[in-house]
C-alpha cells in the first residue's frame, strides 16, 4: 500500500518525467529487438520496422502501459472532462434536451424526497423523540378514529401520580385567543400546558424562561411566545422578556421565547401552529367533575428500557380505578388505555400519501432515464465508425466505456445542478400550495441531508442512463465498421432492440401513472358531486369567540347574541342569518346520547352522534331542509322545555319507521341523571366531516339550552353563545357580505376579530384540498411522464426510419406505394404503444391498489379510467410516429439512392 501510495503521487505530480522514463523504455526495446532482427543480416531500417510490428506499435504500447499505472483514472479526468465537453458543445440540441430532461426528473424527486424527509425521516426537534408517547383513554365502544386519545382533568393528576413507567408526563389542550393591545386585534392559536410538558419535550427556550410548577398551581398569568410570534408580531426585539400583552382582554408577561423549530402540540398543516403557550392552571370546576370533557391530551417521556406496551399495561388498572371515581352512571363504562409513539401520531395519516407521491416521481425520473439511455445509445449507433477508428489506433474498450460513461455522468452532474435549482424553487413555492392535513410542513427544506441524496441520485443517474450506451460503444466491431461503405445502414438487432425496449418500458411506466391520474380524476368528479346536504351559493361565514375579560356572564352573551342577529337581519340584501358550533366541515364533538324506546343489539358500543348548538335562523341561512316538525324558534330558551332537531340518520337508526317528532334523549349513558330533550324537527342528512366521509347520526341544540341540557354535570360559570361560527345568507356579492359582516361586529364590539371569514363555497373547497393536492400532483407526474414517453417513441421510430433510408427507397424503386411505407413506419410505433400497454397494464393491476386510500367510490381496478389511459398511450404513440412516417412517405428514392 505504502509503495501504490508513492506511485501515485509520482505519476500525478512528475508526470513528464513518469512519460519520458516510459519513452525510453521503450525506444530501447525497440533498439534491442531491431539489433536482433540486424544479426540476421536484415538492414537497420528494416530491422526497425519488423521490430515495432513485433512490439505492436509504440502508441499502442504506450496505452496499454499507462492503462495500469495508478491514478490513472485521475491522471486523465482533465482530459477526459475537455473531451467530453467538446464533445457535447458539437451537439448543443441534444446536450440541451439531455439536461432538461434530467433536470426535470431530477428536481421534481429532490422536492418530493424534501417532503419525504422533512415529514417522515426527519426526528421530531425534541431530545430523544423516539422515548415521546402521547397516551390517554379511549372509552370502550368509541370507534378508534386515529385521533388523539383524551383524558378528563382530574385524570391528569391521577396518572402522573400512579404510574411509574414514565419519566414525566404533562397534560395540553388547545385553545385561541383574542391578541389585542399589539396592532389590530387577531384571534390566534394556542395551547395551556403544564409546566411539565417542557421537561417532558427537553428543548430550552431561545430566550428567557418556560413557566414554572408554582406558576401553572397559582395561574399566574405568564406566556412563553413562539419564534414565528416573536419575529413577525415583535420584529424580533430583543428586550421581549416582561413586556405584557393582552389575552382575552387579560394582561400576561413574556417571560420566554422558544427556538425556530418548536412546535407544540404537532398538528397537520400551516394555520393551526400554536404561537404561544400558557399555563393550564385548571379551573376548580375542571378538577371536581369526573365525568366532565374529555378534552385533554397528555404527552409522556418513557423511562429508559420501557415501552410503549409496557407503558400501557402499566395504565390500565389506573383506568380502571378512573372509572370507579365516576358518578353511579358512569361505573358500567369501560375505557382502555392507548400509549402511542409522539412520530407515528404526527406522521401516521400521512405516510400513505408522501409514499405514493415518492413512488409516482421515481417512475417520472425512470422514463427520464430511459429516455436519455435510448438518446445515448442513438448517438453511440452514430459514432461507430469514429469508435473502431480509435479501436484501431489503439484505444482499448475500458477507454471508450470510460468516456462514455463520463460523457452520462456529466451530463447528469449538469442535470442534478439543474434539479437544485427547480426544486428549491418548487419548495419555495410550492409549500404554501400542500394540504392542511400534511404535517410538519414547515420541517420540509434542503438541508445537507436532501443535498447528499442529490449527489447520490447524480450518480445513480449517469450511471443507469450510461451503463447500456457505454457497453454499447465498447462492445463496437472494428473490423466490421471499418469495412462499411460511406452510407449508413441498420444497427445491429441488438441495439435496435434495447432502443425498443427502453421505449416500452417507459410506455408502461407512464400508463401506471396515466391510470392512477385518471382514477383520482374521476374519484374527484364522485366527490364533487355528492349531495352534501346544504347550499353553497351566496352564504358567507365567519368564526368568532367571546372573551371572558369581558363577556363574564351570560347576559352579556346574550346581549352581543341578540344585537348581532336584529343588525344581520336588518342589512339590506341579507336573506337570514345565524350561528352555529358545528359548521359542516369543521372541528366538531362525538357525543354520547340515549335515545328513549331504543334496545341496543348485543355488544354494541355506545351512542354516538355529532352535537352541535344553533342560534337564530342558521338552518335557513345554510339551506338545510326541513323534513318534518320545526325549526328552532326565539321562544326555545333556557328556561322553556329542552329541545333538539335530528337528522334523517338518527331518526331511521334509532327510531326506525317511526315519526321521530315528540321522540325524546338526553345526553350522557344509560342511567345517567341527565334530562330529557324532546325532538321537535328532523332534518336532512349533512356531510357533516366532509364529502367523502359516511353520514353520521347528528341532533343540535338551541344555544340558550346546552347548559340547562347537562344538569348538574354543568360547570360553575359555563357560557351558553358565546363562540361558533356566523352564517348569513344573501344576494350582496361575497366581498360586500364579508365587509358588512364585519362592520355588524365591530359596531358592537370594536376590538372582537372574525376569523376564517370565507363563503361556504370556499370552505367545501378547502375541505377538498388534500384530494384536489393528490389529483394535481399525480396528474401532473402522469403528464410528465406521457410527455417523456412521447419523446422517446419519436425519437426511436424516427432513428429507426432514417436508418432505413435506403431500404425504403429500394422498395420504392420496387413499386412499393407510399402508403405501405406510411402503414410500415405507423405500425412499428403501434407495435411498441401495445407492448407498453401491455406491460403497463399489468403493472398498474398491482401499482394502483396504493391508492386505495385515496379513491371516493372508485375501485383501483376501474375499467373506464384504464381502458382510458390505454387509448391516451396508443394514439399519443401513434401520433409520435406520425411525424417520421410522413417524413418516409415523402422520399426521393432516387435522390436517397443516389446519396448512399
Amino acid at each position: 500500500m505504502p509503495g501504490r501510495i508513492v506511485s501515485l503521487f509520482r505519476n500525478l505530480l512528475r508526470k513528464n518525467t513518469v512519460e519520458q522514463a516510459l519513452d525510453d523504455e521503450l525506444q530501447s526495446s525497440v533498439e534491442l529487438l531491431a539489433e536482433e532482427k540486424m544479426q540476421g543480416g536484415l538492414s537497420h531500417s528494416e530491422a526497425r520496422r519488423r521490430a515495432l510490428i513485433e512490439l505492436g506499435g509504440v502508441e499502442q504500447v504506450r496505452t496499454k502501459v499507462r492503462a495500469f499505472r495508478t491514478g490513472r483514472l485521475l491522471e486523465d479526468l482533465p482530459a477526459d472532462l475537455k473531451f467530453t465537453l467538446r464533445r457535447l458543445s458539437h451537439s448543443p440540441g441534444f446536450t440541451l434536451t439531455a439536461v432538461l430532461t434530467l433536470a426535470f426528473g431530477i428536481g421534481a424527486t429532490l422536492a418530493i424526497f424534501s417532503v419525504v424527509e422533512g415529514v417522515l425521516m426527519r426526528p421530531l426537534p425534541f431530545h430523544q423523540p423516539d422515548r415521546l408517547v402521547i397516551l390517554g383513554n379511549i372509552p370502550e365502544g368509541v370507534p378508534e378514529d386515529g385521533s388523539a386519545p383524551r383524558v378528563t382533568a382530574p385524570a391528569v393528576g391521577i396518572y402522573s401520580q400512579a404510574t411509574n413507567a414514565f419519566v414525566a408526563m404533562g397534560a395540553y389542550q388547545q385553545r385561541s385567543f383574542e391578541l389585542s393591545g399589539q396592532g389590530e386585534p387577531a384571534t390566534i392559536n394556542a395551547a395551556r400546558l403544564n409546566a411539565s410538558v417542557f421537561q417532558v419535550l427537553g428543548v430550552a427556550p431561545l430566550l428567557g424562561r418556560t413557566f414554572t410548577q408554582q406558576e401553572d398551581e397559582e395561574r399566574q398569568q405568564v406566556a412563553v411566545i413562539s419564534y414565528q410570534m416573536w419575529r413577525e408580531r415583535f420584529s424580533s426585539d430583543a428586550s421581549i422578556l416582561g413586556r405584557k400583552i393582552q389575552l382575552d382582554r387579560s394582561t400576561y408577561e413574556i417571560v420566554g421565547v422558544m427556538p425556530r423549530t418548536f412546535e407544540f402540540p404537532r398538528v397537520p398543516g400551516q394555520l393551526n401552529r400554536s404561537e404561544l403557550w400558557v399555563p393550564m392552571s385548571f379551573m376548580q370546576y375542571e378538577l371536581v367533575n369526573m365525568a366532565g370533557s374529555w378534552n385533554y391530551s397528555l404527552v409522556g417521556r418513557l423511562k429508559p428500557g420501557v415501552t410503549a406496551d409496557q407503558a400501557r399495561q402499566n395504565m390500565e388498572p389506573v383506568g380502571s380505578e378512573i372509572v370507579q371515581r365516576l358518578p353511579a352512571a358512569g361505573q358500567s363504562m369501560h375505557i382502555h388505555a392507548r400509549v402511542e409513539s409522539l412520530t407515528d401520531a404526527t406522521v401516521a395519516q400521512a405516510g400513505p400519501l408522501v409514499r405514493t407521491l415518492f413512488l409516482a416521481v421515481v417512475a417520472v425520473l425512470v422514463i427520464a432515464c430511459a429516455n436519455l439511455a435510448g438518446l445515448l445509445l442513438v448517438r453511440v449507433i452514430r459514432r461507430r465508425r469514429e469508435t473502431a477508428l480509435r479501436m484501431a489506433i489503439g484505444a482499448s474498450m475500458a477507454k471508450i466505456l470510460s468516456e462514455n460513461l463520463f460523457e452520462s455522468l456529466s451530463l447528469s452532474l449538469a442535470g442534478g445542478l439543474g434539479g437544485l435549482v427547480l426544486a428549491s424553487a418548487a419548495l419555495r413555492v410550492g409549500t404554501r400550495f400542500l394540504p392542511e392535513t400534511l404535517p410538519r410542513i414547515s420541517d420540509i427544506r434542503l438541508d445537507y441531508g436532501v443535498v447528499g441524496f442529490a449527489l447520490l441520485l447524480v450518480v445513480l443517474t449517469g450511471l443507469i442512463c450510461g451503463v447500456l450506451p457505454a457497453f454499447s460503444a465498447a462492445r463496437t466491431n472494428m473490423n466490421d465498421h471499418l469495412k462499411e461503405s460511406g452510407r449508413t445502414d441498420t444497427p445491429s438487432g441488438s441495439q435496435a432492440r434495447l432502443r425498443s425496449i427502453l421505449v416500452v418500458c417507459e410506455l408502461a411506466a407512464a400508463l401506471v401513472l396515466l391510470t392512477g391520474a385518471g382514477l383520482l380524476l374521476r374519484s374527484f368528479e364522485k366527490l364533487r358531486q355528492v349531495d352534501l346536504g346544504y347550499s353553497t351559493n351566496h352564504t358567507m361565514t365567519a368564526s368568532f369567540g367571546l372573551p371572558r375579560q369581558r363577556y363574564s356572564s351570560q347576559a352579556a352573551v346574550d346581549v352581543f347574541d341578540r344585537a348581532l342577529l336584529q343588525k344581520l337581519r336588518a342589512l339590506p340584501g341579507i336573506e337570514t342569518a345565524g350561528s352555529t358550533t358545528a359548521l359542516p366541515g369543521g372541528t366538531g364533538d362525538d357525543t354520547t346520547f340515549v335515545p328513549e324506546g331504543y334496545v341496543p343489539p348485543r355488544g354494541a358500543g355506545l351512542n354516538l352522534a355529532w352535537n352541535g348548538t344553533v342560534f337564530g335562523d342558521y338552518f335557513q341561512a345554510a339551506g338545510i331542509p326541513l323534513l318534518r316538525g320545526r325549526y328552532f324558534s326565539d321562544s326555545d330558551t333556557a328556561t322553556s322545555p329542552l329541545v333538539v332537531i335530528v337528522n334523517r340518520t338518527l331518526a331511521e337508526e334509532y327510531w326506525p319507521n317511526q315519526d321521530p317528532i315528540g321522540k325524546r334523549l338526553y345526553i350522557g349513558v344509560a342511567g345517567s341523571p341527565m334530562p330529557w330533550q324532546t325532538v321537535v324537527g328532523e332534518i336532512g342528512d349533512i356531510k357533516q366531516s366532509g364529502a367523502d366521509q359516511a353520514t353520521l347520526p347528528q341532533f343540535y341544540q338551541p344555544a340558550g339550552q346546552l347548559k340547562p341540557s347537562i344538569g348538574k354535570f354543568a360547570p360553575p360559570g359555563m357560557l351558553d353563545g358565546n363562540f361558533g361560527t356566523i352564517v348569513m345568507r344573501g344576494a350582496l356579492p361575497p366581498e360586500q357580505m364579508g365587509a358588512e359582516l364585519r362592520s355588524v361586529v365591530h359596531s358592537i364590539d370594536p376590538q372582537l376579530p372574525l376569523t376564517h371569514v370565507a363563503t361556504m363555497e370556499q370552505l367545501v373547497l378547502e375541505g377538498q384540498g388534500s384530494r384536489r393536492f393528490d389529483t394535481v400532483l399525480i396528474s401532473s407526474f402522469a403528464a410528465a411522464a406521457v410527455l417523456l414517453a412521447l419523446l422517446g417513441i419519436y425519437s426511436v421510430i424516427a432513428f429507426s426510419a432514417m436508418q432505413r433510408t435506403h431500404e425504403f427507397a429500394i422498395r420504392l424503386a420496387l413499386g412499393a406505394t407510399r402508403a405501405n411505407l406510411l402503414r410500415l413506419v405507423l405500425s412499428s410505433g403501434v407495435k411498441l404503444g401495445v407492448a407498453g400497454c401491455l406491460i403497463g397494464t399489468i403493472g398498474a393491476v398491482f401499482a394502483t391498489r396504493f391508492l386505495r386510500a385515496f379513491l371516493f367510490n372508485v375501485s383501483p381496478l376501474d375499467p373506464v379510467a384504464m381502458a382510458l389511459a390505454i387509448i391516451v398511450i396508443l394514439v399519443l404513440a401513434l401520433l409520435a410516429s406520425l411525424i417520421p412516417a410522413r417524413r418516409a412517405a415523402a422520399l426521393n428514392p432516387q435522390g436517397a439512392l443516389r446519396s448512399e
